[in-house]
């Protein structure tokens, strides 16, 4: 299955951009009466057959919609500092993309490399492995965020912070894999290369947030979040095999 992306499509027809058109046409050799998938990243998979095979402007006719396509049980929101390389961040959205995440938030910490975030490049990786991994849901990619204004924000759902310092808590630090529960909206926060300073745990604990602990090993920021974001799809669920 081909799938295509359209954030504006108003069934019952839609014309694809030039270069969408170009690959369904030049590349695919798709013609008048050939059937493409398409999706509005909001849950929407349609089925589509070609009215107008422009390799400029391809026309298509929505014959079939199934709405929210392979939902998500559950909602998750990962809170992660850029790495100071930025195709490490990027090769967390593209795999967390795949996996099954609800939104991302850059956070600026006090430990963060990287002050600056350009989504730009990011917003393509998303889209690119959304339609490579076949889903109808498009993460929300957020703009770099404060951490203190991210934490302090209403959240309807438990909160983790995962951070490599002694536990600070009573209870210690909890294995996300046992701490989850299926179906709940969680948001996770993972901190720079130099981790989370003890102010920045202190304030998150403050406003509610667990310690947690993603096993005994030493992991980078890019590899800890897309721990996370499996563990909390193996929780809920089994994941799909892959082609």
């Amino acid at each position: 299955m081909q799938l295509f992306y359209a954030p504006d499509l108003e069934p019952p027809y839609h014309t694809l951009d030039e270069e969408e058109s170009k690959h369904c046409i030049r590349v695919l050799r798709l013609g008048v009466g050939g059937r493409l998938h398409l999706t509005d990243g909001r849950g929407n998979l349609y089925e589509a057959e070609i009215t107008d095979a422009d390799p400029r402007r391809c026309t298509v006719r929505i014959v079939a919609t199934h709405a929210e396509f392979e939902k998500m049980p559950y909602a998750l929101t990962m809170g992660v500092a850029p790495t100071k390389n930025p195709d490490r961040f990027e090769w967390f959205l593209e795999k967390a993309t795949e996996v099954g995440v609800t939104e991302v938030v850059p956070l600026e910490t006090a430990h963060s490399e990287r002050r600056t975030f350009k989504a730009q490049r990011s917003e393509k990786v998303i889209t690119a492995a959304m339609k490579q991994s076949l889903k109808a849901y498009r993460p929300t990619l957020h703009e770099l965020t404060p951490l203190r204004e991210f934490v302090a924000r209403p959240f309807a759902g438990r909160s983790f912070i995962a951070h490599c310092a002694a536990a600070r808590s009573q209870g210690g630090k909890a294995f996300l894999a046992s701490a989850l529960r299926p179906g709940e909206p969680v948001r996770i926060l993972i901190g720079p290369e130099g981790d989370f300073s003890a102010e920045e745990i202190d304030f998150a604990l403050a406003h509610g947030f667990g310690e947690i602990t993603l096993g005994p090993q030493r992991l980078r920021t890019e590899t800890a979040a897309l721990t996370a974001v499996i563990m909390a799809a193996t929780v809920n669920g089994p994941l799909l095999c892959g082609e």
